[in-house]
């Protein structure tokens, strides 16, 4: 499996199944690059434009099914998106394997030029695929339901760590001791000048806490 981390919280697991997660990419600074996405499912962790980004486009596109709590997901579907709706605790099985939302604390308003649209509660995605177990935060801060995320063993758990809309470091340790997944990643950071941190404090500190982590650069790729 191949996993491209496409800057902010947009990741692109490349597999048996290929699953896109907050596809935030046209508006996306970080984003260089065409992609070739050819996504069978798109998780979009909840409303804000910089998670929710170009999902219209590329669900009509590729035909990928867009995994979402039920508000969002029906939000997707009056714009053209062929969808999955969940919702906080349940957990379903799907082609790729199972996949649970799990609890964000955080928004989920789409703002537009004349008002904020309600999409219901924001998530985490937890899911196992080709045998290896994904926590995918979403935008979070650090909350004591995460610690019910360790009886699950999770092979690979993604972090916000840019702190002011979500943990920052400090709180994405904690969120990781918590967890005690095999390998952290962190996510949601540098995008915007208020989110400006350091990945490379967050993996080092992480190692000296006895967890691995990894810092895959926006536009880079990692092999597992």
């Amino acid at each position: 499996m191949e996993i491209f981390y496409l800057g902010h919280s947009a990741i692109y697991f490349k597999g048996e199944y290929n699953i896109l997660v907050d596809p935030f990419i046209s508006n996306n600074p970080w984003v260089k690059e065409e992609f070739d996405f050819t996504p069978d499912f798109i998780l979009v962790s909840h409303g804000h434009g910089d998670h929710l980004g170009d999902c219209f486009d590329i669900a009509k596109r590729s035909g990928a099914t867009v995994i979402a709590p039920f508000e969002l997901a029906k939000f997707c579907s009056m714009n053209g998106a062929k969808t999955h709706p969940m919702h906080i605790g349940g957990k379903f099985d799907f082609d790729f394997g199972w996949l649970k939302l799990v609890n964000a604390i955080h928004g989920s308003g789409l703002i537009t030029d004349s008002e904020i649209v309600y999409l219901g509660n924001p998530c985490g995605f937890l899911w196992e695929t080709e045998d290896i177990r994904f926590y995918f935060a979403g935008d979070t801060g650090l909350t004591m339901d995460m610690k019910l995320l360790k009886p699950y063993k999770i092979d690979y758990a993604f972090l916000p760590i840019g702190g002011n809309f979500t943990m920052d470091i400090q709180d994405a340790l904690r969120a990781a001791e918590f967890i005690s997944p095999r390998t952290v990643i962190p996510i949601h950071f540098n995008t915007f000048d208020v989110i400006n941190t350091s990945p490379e404090e967050f993996t080092r500190k992480i190692k000296h806490r006895g967890m691995e982590s990894i810092y895959i650069k926006p536009g880079e790729k990692l092999n597992i």
